[in-house]
């Protein structure tokens, strides 16, 4: 959504700016200090998160804002500057700095922590801008459009010796600390399968004409800047809109889909149950656009297994579910007391062990286990711990915690969105996976399409690597 620059001199001036930039230590400040926090992308999720982090931790406030798009930039100055003056933010202080350029983030001094809520094509690139200018970085899932770039943000991280905090804010949940302890304890037995389910509603996407010049709010150098590491191409209004969301994970460029949408929490949330287990060794995926047959890139229903070694994990992702399957409540999700119908509750996980089963909850929601007879034998509510998430990032800015949503187990979970993807986009194949490499190393024509053994490897790691449009490209960090 934002970029440094799209010329060599633009770009020599901002490498100019982060080798010359004060690098802080590990902490931002001391527990009595004020954080001072940038957001990137003035979208709907990233304005609600970083206004809701200010509102519950003293001393932090918001000091830039940035976004290429004028409309939701001079909108959301205008809130920002409200939770600033409600956060105890006083005079023409509570108004942020508002850009339409991002160098202009990195170079302030002033900013402690830079808040990653652009599109997810922009997610890796700006996250390793923000380390390299001293920045610290809460970034908004998922991670990464492609396996390779992903790990380049995480060695970013470990050599800048940055907080990065990834926005599964399952991974501060009370109730999935719970969850896992039961299943460390051998309480629910031997692990033999995992189903995750995301079974959002949609509808059928269609392609409108690309224009010839990009809107007024966003300008040429804007659309330019919106684009970054993405393939140049002409604006068209179902990627980008003024107001909205836009269209734009429904373009392999820009995301993963619904996967990367909806179910990367629940992959998350399920790993972190597992006892975080590493990537894994196998993956097989089926899908397409046969729901409503509309013309989205990403698939609108995609099912996927992984082969862990030990259990299964498998994934039903769809577009399909309008109307009887509902995410949790909102009455429910910040209620400690109540849990979910499960049987069409669209985002949960169903973990299956020798002794019992158990329903987990992502949106809140906590867990349950069914023994013999269909009967609860052990159960834990749980709220949705978007407040827990937040007041844990600054915590870990101040040195008194460790990030819960730490870029590397971010990256882990990401990459289930990208191997399942890309089993699809292969031709809907049985890939094995090297977890050392993150190389695909064998394949299975099960598919839809043909093509010998090495020709379905090389595409699958050209896809796990990735393009960068010149001028944005990711720098690789060494291992």
């Amino acid at each position: 959504m934002l970029s440094l620059s799209k010329s060599a001199s633009a770009g020599s001036k901002i490498a100019g700016i982060l080798a010359a930039g004060t690098v802080p230590s590990l902490y931002a400040a001391g527990a009595n200090e004020r954080i001072r926090l940038a957001l990137l992308g003035c979208g709907g999720r990233g304005t609600d998160t970083i206004l809701n982090c200010i509102r519950l931790n003293k001393g932090v406030s918001i000091t830039r804002v940035c976004d290429v798009n004028t409309t939701k930039l001079a909108s959301v100055a205008k809130r920002v500057a409200a939770g600033n003056r409600a956060a105890g933010v006083a005079g023409a202080g509570a108004a942020p700095a508002a850009s339409t350029r991002m160098e202009d983030v990195f170079a302030d001094t002033g900013v402690d922590a830079v808040w990653v809520s652009t599109p997810e094509h922009w997610h890796t690139l700006a996250s390793i801008y923000a380390l390299r200018a001293g920045k610290h970085v809460y970034v908004e899932k998922n991670l990464s459009v492609n396996i390779w770039e992903g790990r380049q943000l995480v060695r970013a991280a470990r050599e800048h010796r940055r907080v990065v905090q990834v926005g599964y804010q399952n991974r501060s949940a009370p109730y999935g600390f719970a969850a896992r302890d039961y299943i460390a304890a051998g309480k629910l037995g031997s692990i033999v399968t995992v189903k995750c389910y995301g079974l959002l509603g949609g509808g059928k996407v269609k392609r409108t004409p690309d224009r010839a010049a990009p809107p007024a709010y966003l300008g040429a150098e804007g659309w330019d800047r919106w684009l970054g590491p993405a393939p140049a191409r002409k604006f068209n209004s179902a990627i980008v809109s003024e107001h909205g969301r836009g269209g734009w994970n429904y373009f392999w460029a820009y995301s993963g889909g619904n996967l990367a949408d909806d179910s990367s929490h629940v992959f998350d949330l399920a790993r972190l149950a597992l006892g975080d287990p590493a990537h894994p060794r196998a993956v097989y995926a089926v899908g397409g656009n046969r729901v409503f047959g509309g013309e989205s890139e990403t698939p609108e229903v995609i099912s996927v297994v992984f082969d862990f070694g030990q259990f299964s994990l498998s994934c039903d992702t769809t577009a399909a579910g309008n109307g009887y399957m509902t995410k949790t409540p909102r009455e429910i999700r910040f209620d400690p007391k109540r849990f979910p119908t499960w049987r069409n509750n669209l985002s949960r996980i169903e973990i299956y062990g020798t002794k019992g089963m158990m329903y987990l909850g992502r949106h809140g929601g906590g867990w349950q286990v069914l023994g013999a007879g269909n009967k609860i034998v052990e159960q834990c509510p749980g709220r949705f711990p978007d407040d827990e998430h937040q007041t844990n990032f600054i915590a870990a800015l101040r040195g008194t915690a460790k990030p819960n949503g730490d870029v590397e187990q971010g990256h882990l979970s990401s990459c289930m969105v990208h191997l399942a993807n890309i089993a699809h986009r292969t031709g809907n194949h049985h890939l094995v996976f090297d977890a050392a490499t993150e190389q695909f190393t064998a394949a299975t024509a099960a598919g839809d399409a043909t093509g010998s053994e090495s020709e379905i490897l090389a595409a699958a790691n050209r896809l796990a690597r990735g393009t960068h449009r010149k001028g944005y490209e990711v720098p690789e960090y060494a291992a």
